[in-house]
């Protein structure tokens, strides 16, 4: 009853930049939060960014001051803008989005990932 697409993952330099998107539709009422992780073979899934209405934006400590994640409420889209990545932010990034349903049940909803590479 929610799909989530992803896009915008890729191969870049380090130092460049990358803008990733999740776009979320289906029979959504209402967005609780939006959120980034991202994960590694053999690592846990660890959150990038979250943003809700209520608590506003939060950022992981190894991201703060290079990642900003913006939402366009009208599209119900998320973008997670990366600047100066380093070799490190390699991973699968993985959108996730809470919220109610037009019958309201609630949906926890992942994407399908997309990958994003950092050369030194």
């Amino acid at each position: 009853q929610v799909q989530l697409v992803e896009s915008g993952g890729g191969l870049v330099q380090a130092g460049g930049s990358l803008r990733l998107s999740c776009a979320a539709s289906g029979t959504i009422l209402s967005i609780k939060t939006m959120d980034w992780y991202r994960q590694n073979p053999g690592k846990r899934r660890e959150l990038v960014a979250r943003i809700s209405d209520r608590d506003g934006t939060e950022y992981a400590v190894a991201v703060k001051g290079r990642f900003t994640l913006s939402k366009d409420t009208t599209k119900n889209i998320a973008y997670l803008q990366m600047n100066n990545l380093k070799p490190e932010d390699t991973a699968v990034y993985y959108c996730n989005v809470i919220g109610a349903l037009l019958d309201d049940d609630e949906y926890d909803e992942w994407g399908q990932g997309t990958q994003v590479t950092v050369s030194p």
